[in-house]
This record gives C-alpha cells, structure tokens and sequence, in this order.
C-alpha cells in the first residue's frame, strides 16, 4: 500500500472529481483514479495519474478514497461489487445526499470493514483547491485529523462538525437550500424585469445589493428564532403579508409565472391563520419546525 500521506485513490470523474484529482496531482500526490466512462481519466493520466482497471483495484491502491459520486446509491452500486478491498480504507464520501443516507452509508462501510468520513464541499468545481475554499466533514475525529493534510488539499479550510455522521450532510444541505431558493428569486426578479422591457444587467447592482443585506437579517433574527421571541417590535407578519401579496400581483400583472410567490404568499397566510398577524414574520419558522 502507498504512503497514505501522499497518495489517494479518487473514484467518480465529474467535474467535481476531476478538479480533486488534479488538485491531488498539483499538491504532488500519487493519484489513482477510477471511473465508469474510463474516457475522462485521460486528462488526468496524461499528468500523471494512474487509471485502476476496477474498482477494487482503486481500492486496494491506496488508504484513502475520495467519493465525488451522484449519491450514495452510485456509491453502493459502484463500491458493492468490490466489498473484499474495502477494510482498512477510509472513504471520504463526498458525494450529495441526506444526512440519513449518510448514517447508513457509514454503518454499510463499518460492517465491510472500512470507515467513512462525511463531507458537504460549499464550491463548484472551480472552488476545488483553493486555501478560501471550505468543506464540512462529520465521522471519527482521528481519522479526520490523521487525513487533515490531503482533505486541505480538497479545500483549504475544513469543518469537522463532530463524529455523527450525517452532521456533514445537513451542513451542506442548509446551504443547498438557501442557495436554491435564492438563486430561483434571483431568476424570478430576471423574468419580472425582462417583462417590463429590463435586462438582468439592468437590475443587476439593486439585486446584489439586496442579497448583500440579508447577512444582517441572519444575525439579528438569529437569537431571537432560538428563543422563541418573535415580538412584532421591528417588523409584524401583517405587513409582511400585505407586502408579499404585492409581489404575487405584480408578477401576475406582468403575466410572469407565480408559482414561487404564491407558495410565499400561501406560507404567509397560514401564519396569519394560526395567529401571528401582530407578530413578527420570524414566526413563521414555527410553522416549519419538525411538529
């Protein structure tokens, strides 16, 4: 087996794999790679990487494993066929999915003899490599730490988040929901400004400046969501409602789709509903809260 300190298997060559791989080979790393469509390692050998004829191959070469696959079914469908080299490897599973999946993914490796660190990666692509760049990781805390230098590789700054293995996984997937949500709002302000004969250049420095604001709302809302203290003294969920509706007519005006705003202003309307018009719009999380 090679130095785990300096070698590293990658299987699952996307562009999220390719990056990894090529950061590992940048950072002087031996790198064994493995992919379905063998084609897309050829970048990679051509700079030095080996090409594994199987899975189990890819295995056997190194310690550890980086993951860069769709979810944890291409996990097991593209680790199962070689459970005899999994014991003794650490897998760095990097591949999207729930945190209940990946509790289930770090038993199914356990059982097999191997170990599974959680990760959530925060860039695309392009991010991969990069000393601002940050990933979460969740799973045993020596492994983590005994791996540190080659996940730094990855990204230049990890969080591990504790030994519960889906703590990775939900880290990345909160910020997946913001991310989705805002940039569909973004795409909704696009379409609403090109009915109005605007282009998104147009309302390009009103949108960014709009997003710049919301790091202030996080943190003021913050504390008071974890008390429970949603007093109506800044803002009332009333106003809000007014407020959003004006949204949904104005898209509807514009003959622009509605289906986000409507959703918005449904979820507001269940809050005026369950009493919350003199409180503030913060009350809303109550709502959504796991009953």
């Amino acid at each position: 087996m090679n130095d785990t300190r300096k070698s590293v298997t990658v299987i699952g060559l996307g562009p999220m794999g390719q990056a990894m791989a090529g950061a590992f080979l940048d950072s002087g790393y031996d790198v064994t790679v493995w992919n379905r469509t063998p084609s897309r390692a050829d970048d990679l050998v051509a700079r030095g990487a080996v090409l594994a004829p199987s899975t189990e191959k890819a295995l056997a070469a190194n310690e550890l494993v980086i993951l860069s696959l769709t979810d944890y079914d291409a996990v097991y469908a593209t680790l199962g066929p070689a459970e005899a080299a999994l014991p003794g490897r650490v897998l760095v599973n990097l591949s999207s999915d729930t945190p209940e999946k990946a509790r289930a993914a770090a038993r199914w490796a356990a059982e097999r003899g191997a170990v599974q660190l959680t990760g959530g990666v925060t860039v695309p692509p392009s991010g991969i490599g990069q000393a601002e760049s940050s990933t979460f990781y969740s799973g045993p805390r020596e492994v983590f730490d005994r791996h540190r230098p080659a996940l730094e590789v990855i990204t230049g700054r990890t969080d591990h988040r504790g030994e519960d293995p889906g703590l990775a996984a939900l880290m990345y997937q909160i910020g997946m929901v913001m991310f989705w949500t805002s940039m569909l709002s973004y795409w909704h302000a696009v379409a609403l400004a090109d009915a109005n004969g605007l282009k998104a250049a147009d309302v390009l420095p009103h949108a960014v400046e709009t997003a710049n604001s919301l790091p202030g709302f996080f943190s003021f809302y913050a504390e008071r969501v974890d008390e429970g203290r949603h007093i109506g003294d800044v803002d009332r969920l009333a106003m809000g409602m007014a407020s959003v509706e004006h949204v949904l007519h104005t898209h509807a005006d514009a003959g622009v789709d509605t289906t986000l705003p409507a959703a918005v202003v449904a979820l507001f309307r269940r809050g005026m509903d369950a009493g919350h018009a003199a409180d503030s719009f913060s009350s809303l999380v109550e709502l959504m809260k796991k009953r």
